[in-house]
């Protein structure tokens, strides 16, 4: 243990810590990072069922976050970019950090001006501004991230970590309870569709993100790292750096749009095993798709390091270093392994967690219901989680409480096949609700601890944006089509299968473990 993890030991120096200035900033800028997220899953997902958009669309919308799972490929640019003007006057922190709180709030109240009922052109400027929210918000969170490394030392890190987690379930908890709350009152408690109550309710929102701004004006800059100062570059070197990622994703979004269109049928024609119809079959072809897109990215940046339009020097330092570094460290077997554990571990709750809010008002639980319950009760009982997991993990260690939180998180899902068969049983709901976020509180406190302890300190920003995007990536891939899969099995049988795809994970734990004991 380091000189400064030990410099705070008795009970009265530890509640003086919960005053440092960084754990109050903490608390703020967790409540603006945690505010949007439900403003694109759940919360949007009770507004557009409610237009009537049907529900396979309505789990789509949930692709719109997949920023958060691709925050790994501009994280660099937010580390490495100074921002005109903004920089020299905030720093390079908070200049990034008040440029992408704008573009949140930008978002939302475009999201505000759009009827999703008025026509499917509406719709798809609802979801054109859902990915820019979730492109602002991912943006938001590499700098947090950052920042709260940045700003103190070794032995607050774990009490910056706390106040951003209390700060962000507090800010999910106004854009999930809170609006739906706000939407119930703005109708006057009458069911039926009405745009203008959503639309008030998102215009909240938009101002209650102003917090977030104010904090930013109000936090003192961190001391640049040495990484950073090492590594200057002239203006015409980032503006090729920006222009290669710009043209990279071009590649990769024109690839997956264009491909939408004639791409399925052709595969059908030539291929017959995708001639099926299902579900499953259309996953399939989506997942090619989205691989195609990605050769199609990677060939682009590929031939801009060959022709040396990107500087060598930079790709470098900004994608393959921090890669490099994490194998190097932890040797290719456990390196891969490791990965996979990462990009799976959350898979049962999150794709369960996608289709949840559809799945309450399908069963007849009203928004007054699903806020206090499911948000406000909920919430509750994952700190509890969170504070139990944190407990448990210390006495216990992280691979054991690792382990606990992928099983329970598992289970509790078989929890939800009762309620299905319950109906609109309030008391059933409780239950569910609180064993559900009891163990995903258990599970979260417990995989942060291991994400935390992969990354180095030398490229922290950049490899904890990765491991925390890969953990999202799969799963939203796979509970985009939620909805579909629940239309094809029913409620029951997507509740058994969330329930099985986590026990793959606990075998990976186990495997993982022994691998790395072993090197």
């Amino acid at each position: 243990m380091s000189r400064d993890a030990r410099e705070i030991r008795s009970w009265s120096e530890t509640f003086r810590a919960w005053l440092h200035p960084g754990a109050i900033a903490m608390l703020f800028l967790g409540f603006a990072a945690g505010l949007p997220i439900l403003l694109i899953f759940s919360t949007l997902s009770v507004w557009l069922r409610e237009a009537g958009v049907e529900r396979s669309a309505v789990t789509f919308f949930s692709w719109a976050a997949l920023g958060y799972s691709f925050k790994f490929l501009w994280a660099p640019i937010v580390d490495l970019l100074p921002l005109p003007l903004l920089t020299r006057i905030l720093g390079r922190r908070r200049a990034w950090l008040l440029v992408a709180q704008l573009l949140i709030v930008a978002a939302i109240l475009t999201m505000a001006s759009v009827d999703p009922a008025g026509s499917r052109v509406n719709l798809t400027f609802m979801a054109l501004a859902a990915v820019l929210l979730g492109f602002s918000s991912a943006t938001q969170d590499i700098v947090i991230d950052a920042y709260r490394i940045e700003r103190g030392e070794e032995a607050l890190q774990a009490l910056f970590a706390s106040m951003y987690i209390a700060g962000y379930r507090t800010g999910m908890l106004v854009a999930g309870a809170g609006s739906l709350l706000l939407a119930d009152y703005l109708g006057g408690g009458i069911t039926g569709y009405n745009y203008s109550v959503w639309q008030k309710t998102y215009v909240a929102m938009a101002a209650v993100m102003s917090c977030g701004v104010v904090t930013t004006f109000c936090i003192r800059e961190p001391v640049q790292n040495d990484i950073v100062s090492r590594n200057s570059y002239s203006a015409m070197e980032y503006l090729r750096f920006v222009s290669v990622f710009v043209m990279t994703m071009a590649a990769f979004v024109l690839t997956f749009f264009y491909s939408g269109s004639g791409f399925p049928e052709a595969i059908r024609d030539h291929f017959p095993f995708f001639s099926g119809e299902g579900a499953f079959y259309s996953f399939l072809i989506e997942m090619l798709r989205f691989l195609m897109a990605v050769c199609a990215g990677s060939a682009v940046a590929w031939v801009t390091v060959v022709t040396g339009l990107a500087d060598k020097k930079m790709v470098s330092h900004a994608y393959i270093d921090p890669v490099r570094d994490f194998f190097v460290r932890h040797g290719g077997k456990s390196a891969m392994l490791i990965l996979v554990l990462v990009g799976f571990y959350r898979l049962s709750d999150i794709v369960l967690g996608i289709v949840s809010n559809v799945f309450y008002l399908d069963m007849g639980f009203s928004k007054v219901a699903i806020a206090g319950i499911t948000q406000s009760f909920g919430m509750a009982m994952t700190l509890a989680g969170c504070f139990l997991g944190g407990i448990l993990t210390v006495r216990f260690g992280v691979q054991k409480i690792l382990f606990l939180g992928a099983f329970l998180s598992a289970a509790t899902n078989l929890l939800f096949m009762l309620l299905a068969g319950a109906g609109a049983n309030i008391a059933m709901l409780a239950v569910v609700i609180g064993a559900d976020n009891l163990s995903a509180g258990i599970a979260t406190t417990a995989f942060i601890a291991f994400l935390s302890s992969l990354t180095s300190i030398s490229f922290t920003a950049v490899q904890y944006a990765i491991f925390s995007s890969m953990m999202t990536l799969f799963p939203k891939v796979i509970g985009g089509y939620s909805g579909t899969i629940v239309s094809g099995l029913g409620y029951g049988n997507f509740f058994m299968l969330t329930a099985l795809m986590g026990i793959p994970v606990l075998f990976l734990i186990v495997w993982v473990r022994k691998v790395t004991v072993s090197e």
